[in-house]
């Protein structure tokens, strides 16, 4: 009964039934401030609905403040990780929530972040183990964000260092893993080939250049998904962003062959660091 829920509720993390994914992270206000005021909170969700967004990552808190219509067409992933940017070690993640409490809000999967290479890895990844028992015995999907952060990291789009991660969440149970993208990015088909669960592509194109023709390179890599929180929230048009992404992820992107999106982005991005 257990692994039929978790299969469940993996479904319900990608609306096209299509095993792919766009998740739009919004936990930003815990560790940066608030991403849009108050009172656009709902606004800002129903654009994100429109457009086509598999599922959103908030904090607990914020989960309770949505309209109850808002999110029935969007699955619900709550992070169970925080950290500030105010903090003495701002690579320093704690567990904020557990699967339990994530459960009484009605999610479809809990996420947890962690730092390799930081001066508390060893904890962050105690705390992936323990949340990944929990999510076995309560049939919970878990995302594990992990990233190559910290003093001990020389690369942190090194191909080889991004599969080691992948692997690290893997091993320790979690379902899928959001990491960064490595550079140039048709390497990504390497981190994909290493890894034995699917790989979200996190954030967007770090020179800022155009994030659909990076999103159709991502994918064309062999991603199984996009997380992108900051430039969707901040885009004057989320919901048309969103539904752009969307048909992206979900193979409706059909100007470029994936030979010539990756092409074309690797081209782009290939001396960015």
């Amino acid at each position: 009964m257990l692994k039929t829920g978790k299969q469940l509720r993996l479904r319900r993390l990608s609306l096209a039934g299509d095993d792919r994914h766009l998740l739009v992270p919004l936990d930003h206000s815990v560790s940066d401030g608030p991403i849009v005021p108050a009172d656009k909170w709902d606004d800002l969700l129903r654009a994100l609905v429109t457009g086509g967004a598999d599922g959103i990552i908030v904090h607990k808190g914020r989960a309770r403040t949505f309209a109850p219509d808002i999110l029935k067409s969007c699955a619900l992933v709550v992070h169970l990780s925080a950290s500030t940017s105010c903090s003495a070690d701002v690579h320093a993640k704690v567990l904020v929530s557990d699967v339990e409490e994530a459960l009484t809000l009605g999610a479809d999967a809990v996420s947890v972040h962690v730092n390799i290479g930081s001066d508390t890895e060893a904890q962050q990844l105690a705390d992936l183990g323990a949340v990944a028992r929990s999510c076995d015995a309560w049939g919970m999907p878990l995302i594990a964000m992990v990233y190559p952060r910290g003093p001990r990291i020389e690369d942190p789009r090194d191909p080889a260092l991004l599969a080691h991660l992948a692997n690290v969440a893997a091993d320790l149970g979690a379902d899928m893993v959001k990491t960064s993208v490595a550079l140039p990015v048709d390497r990504m088909a390497e981190v994909v080939a290493n890894s034995p669960i699917p790989v979200l592509a996190a954030g967007g194109p770090p020179d800022g250049s155009d994030l659909v023709e990076y999103g159709a390179a991502v994918m064309a890599s062999g991603c199984r998904g996009l997380a992108v929180g900051r430039r969707i929230f901040s885009s004057p048009t989320p919901a048309a962003l969103v539904s752009r992404l969307s048909a992206v992820v979900h193979g409706e992107h059909t100007d470029l062959s994936n030979d010539m999106r990756m092409a074309n982005y690797s081209t782009i991005v290939a001396g960015v660091a």
